[in-house]
């Protein structure tokens, strides 16, 4: 079995490292030359909650040859149409892609290759790029999970190969329910990775402060509101009820979630959104694919989503130079 990881950035590489240091054979594919080099001739540091150097397969994009039979893909979102149907020439006949990205992207690649050739995964783990080859995991060890499913509720034949693999680095769970899934993942990402972006700080900084956190708890209610009125049953994240804990229809239950956020992402306060870490190497974002993902579904139910839409026209304000990454962006949620 042929086995790749495209887009082998932060989190390719740490999974990747992973699986081979368990004997499995697996090519971590990027088009960043300096990375790629840099695991050819030092194999891949890893850094952080965990410490280990491990030897693996690296190619650049050009070096890509044969047919392979599951291809993780890890890339960002901003070109998932190209980049799709460039994979679907490497893919065997029965091969499947596994896409481990942010929001929802499994509608559209399945528009691409066909639906029961996609199997979507989320992680609830983070990693930061050091530099190339080295790569910082940011979440504590006990919290490397995944989640697999497909958005038809279909088993895929691959499944069983996918989970055994990514078992090589911590748990994981088959979900029935994967749309409810990747909502928890989503509703994370839009609330520490967009406030993460918008201020640039880290994902504990982003609710230290009594006001972040006021900002924090209403983009994470938008979440809950938008999933309830379009009947989508919200998945627990890592056997905690985020719904019963966080949602709230009176005073005292809000005040209860607000105390509780700060605990909810204790194992994760070192993370810093891949976002911010494109903002600072001055790349575009995939806020669209996620805080816009939580809006344009609020669009379809009829639901308002004010507070993603101000972190969607932050982080655009931000890319296009004319506001920074700063905790003085808080005063723009106060209307």
């Amino acid at each position: 079995m042929r086995v790749a990881i495209y887009g082998a950035g932060s989190l390719g590489t740490i999974l990747g490292a992973y699986i081979a240091r368990k004997g499995v054979s697996i090519d971590l594919v990027n088009r960043n030359k300096a990375h790629i080099e840099a695991l050819k001739a030092n194999g891949a540091t890893v850094t952080g909650t965990v410490s280990f150097n491990q030897k693996v397969s690296a190619l650049h994009i050009e070096e890509m040859s044969g047919k392979y039979d599951i291809i993780f893909l890890m890339t960002k979102q901003l070109d998932n149409a190209a980049t799709v149907a460039f994979l679907g020439d490497y893919l065997e006949p029965d091969g499947v892609i596994v896409t481990l990205q942010n929001g929802l992207p499994e509608v559209l690649i399945g528009s691409i290759i066909g639906e029961d050739r996609v199997i979507g995964c989320t992680v609830a783990w983070g990693a930061t790029m050091q530099g190339p080859g080295v790569c910082e995991l940011t979440s504590e060890p006990d919290c490397l999970t995944f989640s697999l499913g497909t958005v038809n509720g279909r088993r895929n034949p691959r499944m069983e190969e996918v989970k055994s693999l990514l078992e090589n680095m911590g748990e994981v769970e088959i979900d029935d329910n994967f749309i409810g899934s990747r909502w928890s993942k989503l509703l994370i990402n839009s609330t520490f990775s967009g406030l993460s972006a918008v201020f640039g700080c880290t994902f504990g900084e982003t609710v230290d402060d009594p006001s972040r956190r006021r900002v924090a708890q209403a983009i994470m209610k938008e979440c809950f509101d938008v999933c309830a009125k379009g009947g989508i049953r919200i998945a627990p994240i890592q056997g905690k009820d985020v719904v019963r804990l966080f949602d709230y229809s009176n005073c005292v239950k809000k005040r209860i979630a607000f105390m509780l956020l700060p605990l909810a992402i204790k194992k994760h306060r070192r993370l810093k959104a891949s976002m911010l870490q494109d903002l600072e190497k001055g790349k575009l974002t995939e806020v669209d694919a996620i805080n816009g993902s939580v809006c344009a579904f609020g669009r379809k139910v009829g639901c308002p989503t004010p507070f993603n839409d101000k972190v969607v026209d932050i982080v655009h304000k931000i890319e296009s130079g004319v506001l920074k990454p700063s905790f003085d962006n808080l005063k723009l949620f106060n209307s």
